[in-house]
């Protein structure tokens, strides 16, 4: 065992270090029960607490104690600097919305977002002035209350003197800026260009700007008609991490959307408890879910499909076309040519994994690793095969044209044209693009995707399988890095999924997906401690009708918006019917 860990220490290759990963299991060690220190350390204690109580306490509450607890004259001649500069750095953690995460937080196991804002955190205590700052959408995995606080934070920032420049969709921070400028006007090699600057009433006003559209109110995603309510998924008793034996119900058939604050309970109990379950019981998992006291009703399902914003693989080879077996078709229509056939190429010719058909120069990278020492590792494009990943030979074969390195190079949207007379090509083809990935190349690397991109490839690849009734997936935040009109694609494949009857949870905090569900799931009041009770259950406008619920507020607005622009369009519909009435009148008298 102990070779397994120095080959996992000491290895340069991702994929070795995560197969070891796989085969390695981490338990609390016996000694220290898992607090990392001596009995020395642990026995010097403040109000009771040792350092590891502290650090197991939620910034919040951490915060509550070092300001109420009366420190002794000498104790506060000794530690008060440190004292406050600690009480300083909690405040900061809270107001960028972590008063729910503890100290002793493993980082791997902190998300993008959350990541983010601890470095935004530490900024703001530093009190710098003349920095740019470059944040990448700050707000991913933040609930719309919790993002008011994150923009404070922003203009403090700015307000000391500061230049921030933030890459984002979350339609609040967008309003909440001085300055913006619009990307596009599409996606990939469709876009690329900047389409509108200026204030906000800037990009209501440029024609050009999608984003400007959302915006100003001529787009917007209606709210769809509810479906009918019927049985699914009881889960009593859940009370893993801060969940508090609360009892909830997914109904079979239909969207539902589990929210809430930062911290609130959603992964525990969708992730933690419902996924891990259903995976154990269908597939024998072997991962061991949260606590729960019954889960009744598995019997409405026949699987469970977990998508979420993992990446699809973990070394350069893996693209989007390996990921959803569109690379599988390709391999075989490239070897059913005539001219494979006469040299006798089979699928594995034209496969950059195995030896024969690729490059044996650079092993079907398409590009080598230059050890530089002290420096990181530099990837330089194969001068053997110029980073095609094949060898000439290969490259003899053609389908209508273009070698198989250039398929790899097209977008989806190409390829779909490309292999529009190859109908189970096509139909995967298709299911990529109209879940706006048009604009994504089939070779690029799984590790250059964002974790939007990588969600919307594992859904892809499940559309595109044979429709079952009873499937339940299972989707975290999946509107992460998708603009307003990519949600709108989202929403229709999603619809799509419960509408051939598939039962769909999502964790989500953006108000457009939720006010599109037919059942909410509202956690809270609060993160930590002071969160994990059911606070509203029940249809959008249910849930909009719950004062004590901070997604309700936000929702009863979002829904009365919605509900002028619905009047807005009857009305314009109207006056095109009476236009046309009275056109049809005038042509009749003559």
């Amino acid at each position: 065992m102990n070779l397994l860990l120095d080959k996992q220490r000491e290895s340069e290759s991702e994929e070795i270090i995560w197969e070891l990963r796989e085969i390695a299991e981490m338990r609390t060690c016996t000694a220290c029960s898992g607090h990392r220190l001596k009995p020395e350390s642990l026995a010097v204690r403040i109000g009771g607490y040792s350092i590891a109580d502290l650090c197991d306490m939620p910034v919040e509450e951490l915060l509550r104690f070092l300001e109420g607890y009366e420190f002794s004259d000498s104790d506060i001649r000794i530690a008060g600097d440190g004292l406050n500069e600690i009480r300083e750095r909690l405040r900061f953690l809270a107001e960028v919305g972590l008063g729910y995460l503890n100290l002793n937080r493993a980082a791997p196991t902190l998300s993008g977002g959350e990541a983010q804002r601890i470095r935004l955190a530490s900024q703001l205590g530093r009190a710098l002035s003349g920095v740019l700052y470059i944040l990448d959408e700050p707000s991913i995995g933040l609930h719309q209350r919790d993002n008011a606080m994150l923009l404070d934070s922003l203009r403090r920032l700015r307000d000391q003197g500061n230049t921030i420049i933030v890459v984002e969709h979350d339609e609040e921070t967008i309003r909440s800026a001085d300055y913006v400028v619009d990307f596009g006007p599409g996606p990939g090699h469709s876009g690329g260009e900047i389409v509108a600057v200026g204030s906000v009433n800037d990009l209501c006003k440029s024609e050009r700007s999608i984003t400007g559209r959302f915006l100003s109110g001529k787009e917007e995603i209606p709210v769809p008609t509810r479906r009918p309510l019927k049985p699914g998924l009881l889960i009593e008793g859940a009370c893993h991490n801060n969940l508090k034996d609360i009892s909830v119900e997914i109904p079979a058939g239909a969207f539902t959307c589990v929210t809430g604050v930062s911290g609130s309970g959603k992964s525990s109990l969708v992730i933690d408890i419902i996924q891990k379950y259903l995976s154990r019981h269908f597939y024998g998992s072997d991962e061991e879910p949260g606590k729960v006291r019954s889960i009744t009703g598995i019997e409405r399902f026949d699987k469970v499909v977990a998508i979420d914003q993992s990446p699809i693989g973990r070394i350069p080879r893996s693209n989007p076309a390996t990921y959803t077996k569109v690379f599988d078709y390709i391999r075989k229509l490239y070897a059913e040519l005539p001219e494979s056939l006469m040299r006798g190429y089979k699928q594995g010719h034209f496969s950059f994994n195995v030896p024969g058909g690729r490059c044996e120069a650079c092993e079907g990278n398409g590009a080598k690793r230059l050890d530089m020492d002290f420096l990181s590792d530099v990837w330089v494009v194969c001068d053997s095969c110029g980073g095609t990943r094949y060898c000439s030979d290969t490259l003899e074969v053609r389908y209508r044209g273009k070698t198989i390195a250039e398929c790899l190079d097209m977008s989806t949207d190409e390829a779909l044209e490309h292999f529009a007379k190859v109908p189970k090509l096509k139909r995967l083809l298709k299911v990529m693009s109209d879940i706006g990935l048009g604009y994504l190349k089939l070779g690029q690397p799984a590790s250059t995707l964002s974790a939007g991109e990588a969600q919307r490839v594992k859904l892809a690849r499940e559309l595109a399988r044979p429709a079952t009734e009873r499937t339940l997936y299972i989707l975290d935040e999946p509107t992460v890095g998708l603009h307003m009109s990519d949600v709108v694609l989202l929403l229709r494949l999603l619809q799509k999924l419960v509408d051939r009857g598939s039962t769909v949870i999502c964790i989500e905090h953006k108000m457009d997906l939720l006010k599109s569900a037919d059942y909410l799931i509202d956690l809270g009041p609060e993160g930590g401690d002071a969160g994990g009770t059911l606070v509203a259950a029940g249809t959008p406008e249910e849930v909009a009708m719950c004062t004590r619920s901070y997604t309700g507020r936000i929702l009863a607005e979002r829904l009365r918006q919605s509900s002028r622009g619905l009047r807005k369009d009857i009305d314009r519909l109207a006056k095109e019917v009476i236009k046309r009435r009275l056109a049809d009148d005038r042509v009749t008298a003559r």
